[in-house]
């Protein structure tokens, strides 16, 4: 699985961002409680939890509760906590921390799947004024070809009118793959080698296929991503199909 940038550097903080709070904090040890001592590395976990994902949020926790125990609490500069207020402290600190970070990036998930979701229908719904503008089928199939590259992330996409040649992997309508030969799953597996047809039809007649070419060692997209590729094509086909019914239309 990759890691993207954004979760290398949020892994980082978590890792130091705690580790420098305390160290900051260490003037005020013996001046602030250190129940408002450990709220501020609580807020420190919330910010790393909210810049990054759930593990580098459990991990700002647990630097959180391990700095503020070594070197915060007495005796200093020692993993031993002597009085039994600083233990309670130190560990629902820990608790909270893990607690908070699990919800933070919970909510940077819905986020993303927010933004998402409203990425896809723009898509669509861009795709779907086209197509009923004077615009020509082909400026459509155009259209799609370059919406299937940005949803599933491909290297490239073409398109073959005509009837069907060969038995290449295919994105069925339900965003699973066929593979010829083969039982293939692609959340594990990924997509296959070479290229993959997307068949564009509409009401129940073939008018082409989209041949998509994946990136090398890219990851199968999301089934909500192979969903919205397949009503991406049906429009294309759509398209076409009008242009069949009315010849004129070019």
């Amino acid at each position: 699985m990759r890691t993207s940038l954004r979760d290398t550097v949020a892994l980082v903080a978590g890792l130091l961002a705690p580790f420098l709070t305390a160290l900051a904090l260490v003037p005020l040890r013996t001046s602030v409680t250190h129940t408002n001592l450990a709220l501020l590395m609580v807020v420190v976990v919330v910010a790393v939890s909210a810049l990054g994902n759930r593990y580098a949020g459990a991990l700002a926790a647990l630097s959180g509760a391990a700095w503020f125990d070594f070197l915060l609490t007495e005796p200093y500069q020692s993993f031993h906590i002597r009085d039994r207020a600083d233990i309670e402290t130190a560990v629902l600190l820990l608790l909270v921390g893990l607690i908070v970070s699990q919800l933070a990036a919970r909510a940077r998930t819905l986020r993303t799947v927010a933004v998402t979701d409203a990425s896809y229908l723009e898509r669509l719904h861009g795709t779907t004024r086209l197509s009923r503008s004077t615009a020509s089928p082909d400026e459509v199939v155009a259209r799609v070809r370059a919406e299937l590259v940005d949803v599933l992330d491909l290297r490239s996409c073409r398109f073959e009118y005509g009837t069907l040649v060969g038995r290449p992997p295919r994105l069925e309508s339900d965003g699973s793959l066929e593979v010829p030969g083969w039982i293939w799953d692609g959340e594990r597996q990924g997509w296959p080698e070479g290229e993959t047809e997307l068949r564009a039809t509409a009401r129940g007649r073939y008018r082409g296929r989209f041949m998509l070419t994946p990136a090398a060692g890219a990851p199968l997209p999301s089934l909500e991503a192979r969903l919205v590729a397949v009503d991406l094509a049906s429009q294309a086909a759509a398209a076409l199909a009008e242009r069949a019914a009315d010849p004129e239309r070019v």
